[in-house]
């Protein structure tokens, strides 16, 4: 979910996307939006008196099936043109940057909550106080980033560029089914951290040749401006040799050995949500994964979720040394949330969550979804 990108704003969102939209999601929420008071402790609570906001009610869901993000606001004419492209159904106007938010450089969204909603999957889109909560000035961001990553709900946290931050409550956890964004906040909260204005398209084209329209649109749109398709994400392969265009090759015998190698020489390292490398002071877990099977020379996705589909699912009693094993943790997100890698003997090395060391444990199965036995040519795919 990461860029690797270290500019501070506009510095776009990356063009690595995916999407997830899946139908069972639950939305966690801070509550309906109220100014806040401090307590001694550190804690906010809600105060007695209110402000309610009130968005327009959500009249159907959209499928998003482009986005497209350039450094600067996109002109008038040629969002007009977009909207006219032939396949093109809908267009939703955004702002898109990277920013800190709690001290974490993240994806953000600067959205119109009313109209952007119909784009984010079903439960988001349907939930009232959630809109509500971001027409008001709180940020919504991943449930990942608030549980892992140690920004707790209904907190007051900083964002914007290293220059000017903002204060903000953390008024959800919830899915907005983009890959690599994990913040949204108005369009108004938006401005005042100095993100571009209008820089992003949401585009939905459901019966469009997505490779050709990536390429008409191009033509219509200014110089550096960036497109990234937006993929469904379904259930993976369950049985070796599943999946179309999986051929049946697994980790050799070496390569798992340097897996486990890599991965066990960073224990006691910091977890570090979004960390990839030494260089960012620790690893989260799928940074841990990346990195280890990096050093066997197997191109792994940066994400849990993606990398989950990197070859064959299977129960936990078939698990072997060097397989990836899986948990849906995220009630705001019907996909893998959480990765490790099996060393057998019911251990595993992890990292866990902010606030812990890189580890080896005993293997847990609350929330299992599945073994992942790599498949390096499918991974090297995704």
């Amino acid at each position: 979910m990461r860029w690797a990108s270290r500019r501070m704003l506009p510095t776009v969102v990356g063009v690595s996307l995916a999407t997830t939209i899946a139908a069972d999601f639950a939305i966690v929420l801070a509550g309906p939006l109220k100014p806040v008071t401090q307590l001694a402790a550190g804690r906010y609570v809600a105060a007695a008196d209110s402000t309610s906001y009130r968005v327009a009610g959500l009249q159907k869901t959209i499928t998003p099936h482009l986005l497209i993000a350039s450094p600067q606001s996109l002109p008038a004419d040629a969002i007009e043109k977009v909207r006219q492209a032939k396949g093109v159904k809908a267009v939703e106007v955004v702002d898109a940057a990277r920013a800190l938010v709690g001290g974490k450089r993240v994806g953000v969204l600067g959205v119109e909550p009313s109209t952007f909603r119909a784009y984010t999957p079903e439960a988001s889109a349907k939930s009232d106080a959630l809109w509500n909560n971001i027409a008001g000035g709180d940020v919504a961001i991943s449930f990942t980033m608030g549980q892992d990553g140690g920004i707790p709900l209904a907190s007051q946290t900083q964002i914007g560029g290293q220059s000017h931050q903002t204060s903000v409550r953390v008024g959800a956890y919830a899915t907005m089914g983009i890959d690599q964004v994990d913040a949204v906040v108005s369009h108004y909260t938006a401005q005042t951290i100095g993100m571009p204005s209008g820089n992003a398209l949401l585009v939905s084209a459901p019966h469009a040749n997505l490779v050709k329209l990536r390429k008409q649109l191009a033509e219509l749109l200014p110089k550096g401006t960036k497109m990234a398709t937006l993929e469904s994400r379904f259930d993976g392969p369950t049985v070796p040799g599943g999946g179309a265009g999986a051929p049946g090759r697994v980790l050799t015998a070496t390569q798992v050995s340097t897996v486990i190698r890599a991965a066990e020489s960073k224990i006691g390292m910091p977890y570090v949500w979004g960390g990839e490398s030494d260089r960012e002071g620790g690893y989260d877990c799928s940074g841990l994964v990346q990195y280890a099977f990096a050093q066997a020379g197997i191109k792994m996705p940066r994400t849990a979720d993606i990398q989950a589909f990197t070859g064959w699912r299977l129960p936990y009693n078939q698990a072997q040394p060097g397989d990836l094993l899986t948990w849906k943790n995220d009630p705001t997100f019907n996909g893998v949330s959480h990765i490790a890698i099996y060393l057998g003997n019911n251990k595993m090395v992890v990292a866990r969550h902010t606030g812990t060391l890189i580890q080896i444990q005993d293997v847990y199965l609350n929330n299992f979804w599945g073994a992942i036995r790599v498949n390096p040519q499918l991974a090297a795919t995704k």
